[in-house]
């Protein structure tokens, strides 16, 4: 019986922990880098199940990890860091090359194609309450992203 009631317990547990997780992270992955390269974006697909916003990320390859914006300023694309990104209840933001993107600058290593980098994302609900969501994305070679490689496949 001390065993059944552990496992309920245990499962009680679980599914508390999955309730409170407010935040989806899907497709997550970051460009490849090039030797002695200090800086990738990481891109990915946030679904909130209420309204929420992404204030903060950290990676332990990366000094320093801002959440930014490319946007036209008079006919010239530029990239801004913002203070949060808003997450609309049920609505799938999309963090892609040219838009709203993780960067990650000061890298302690090279992003080589294939491997897994550890991310947390800071989740902020409407009343001020924070979470972290751990996720993590795959590296793709340098290409990835860019107008040319997603036509030839078809993206």
């Amino acid at each position: 019986m001390h065993f059944l009631t552990r496992t309920l317990v245990i499962g009680a547990c679980l599914l508390a922990g999955a309730a409170h997780a407010q935040v989806a992270v899907s497709n997550a992955w970051v460009r490849a880098t090039v030797p002695a390269q200090q800086a990738t974006g990481a891109f990915m697909q946030l679904q909130a199940a209420a309204d929420s916003k992404l204030v903060a990320a950290s990676s332990p390859v990366a000094g320093i990890v801002e959440v930014h914006e490319m946007a036209m300023d008079h006919d010239v694309m530029r990239m801004r860091q913002l203070p949060y990104l808003a997450l609309p209840a049920g609505k799938t933001v999309e963090l892609r090359p040219g838009g709203y993107h993780i960067m990650l600058l000061q890298l302690k290593r090279q992003a080589k194609e294939g491997d897994r980098l550890p991310l947390s994302l800071v989740i902020e609900d409407k009343d001020g309450r924070r979470q972290t969501v751990q996720t993590e994305a795959v590296v793709r070679g340098l290409a990835a992203g860019t107008p040319a490689r997603e036509a030839r496949h078809g993206h």
